[in-house]
């Protein structure tokens, strides 16, 4: 089953690198990882997708509480949250390809940021199912280059990842 697993750590060198090699050390694969600072310097927020029964998921959040710089993490899946993800990507855009791909960035709610004569780059944010759907309806226009972000998510309502 697939989990996203929430994580406030110490804003500090190697704290990323701690966790990723605690995940390599023990055989468990990350799907995605996006880390940035929060609205507090001295801490960042990571959000880790990754898959497994709910033994391996208890063994992950455990391993990851033994982690000096984690200072406090959730388990976004087992309860109501809020998740998306970004992507860049950049199509063929001549011809009928061109009022095709626009077509279909509005219908995934997208943005054309740049345009050229042969390419637009587009935006797109959602659920991973989404962009993965805008994928297969843009792929016979001919996709050049995509770079996605990985998941982010927050529980929904008064509940909160925080000190």
């Amino acid at each position: 089953m697939r989990h996203i697993i929430s994580i406030l750590l110490e804003n500090e060198a190697g704290a990323l690198s701690r966790v990723a090699n605690m995940f390599s050390a023990r055989g468990y694969n990350i799907d995605s990882l996006s880390v940035a600072p929060t609205e507090d310097a001295t801490l960042s927020r990571m959000t880790l997708v990754t898959r497994g029964s709910d033994d391996v998921i208890e063994q992950i959040t455990k391993q990851l509480h033994k982690l000096v710089e984690v200072v406090k993490l959730s388990d976004l899946t087992e309860g109501r949250h809020i998740e998306r993800e970004m992507m860049l990507i950049k199509v063929r855009a001549v011809g009928d390809a061109r009022a095709e791909a626009k077509r279909l960035v509005d219908i995934f709610r997208g943005r054309v940021i740049d345009v050229t004569e042969t390419t637009y780059a587009i935006e797109l944010t959602g659920t991973g199912e989404k962009l993965d759907a805008f994928v297969e309806a843009i792929r016979g226009v001919g996709i050049i280059e995509l770079a996605r972000s990985g998941a982010s998510g927050i529980a929904r309502g008064e509940k909160g990842l925080r000190v």
